[in-house]
């Protein structure tokens, strides 16, 4: 698959897959023409890198990441693995204690905004606002 495929196919630009290939994230197999090859493999590397990304992860991170998997395994390798997902988990963890209770504040929100009783209760907004605000 060429890259104008391949990048259509995962709703990402091309450019962004270039990008990846100079970070040493993907690397495609080059026909002799030098077009580059999308194979199974790439699709593998690309489905973990979105996710990772998606996850929060930044390219430094799921550079090590890769660089760890290459290697053989050693205690060393699975502590220093353990110790990135071990962050990458409680910064996670933080996020869905935020978006929760965002959720239950928007929902308030959106009950008085239903029942039209938005300005009478405009301090008490504000204040739920601020508090997740604060939580961030």
């Amino acid at each position: 698959m060429k890259i104008k495929q391949f990048a259509e196919k995962y709703q990402i630009q091309a450019d962004t897959i270039r990008f990846y290939e100079k970070e040493n994230l993907l690397k495609p197999t080059r026909r002799e023409n030098g077009y580059r090859e999308y194979n199974e493999e790439s699709e593998k590397q690309l489905q973990l890198i979105i996710v990772l990304k998606q996850l929060g992860f930044s390219i430094k991170e799921i550079q090590q990441l890769l660089v760890l998997s290459a290697e053989s395994i050693t205690p060393e390798c699975n502590k220093a693995s353990v110790g990135v997902f071990d962050q990458k988990i409680s910064k996670l963890e933080d996020k869905i204690e935020f978006y929760q209770q965002a959720v239950i504040v928007l929902q308030t929100i959106k009950e008085l905004v239903k029942e039209e009783k938005y300005i009478e209760n405009k301090n008490e907004i504000e204040e739920l606002i601020s508090g997740v605000y604060n939580e961030k």
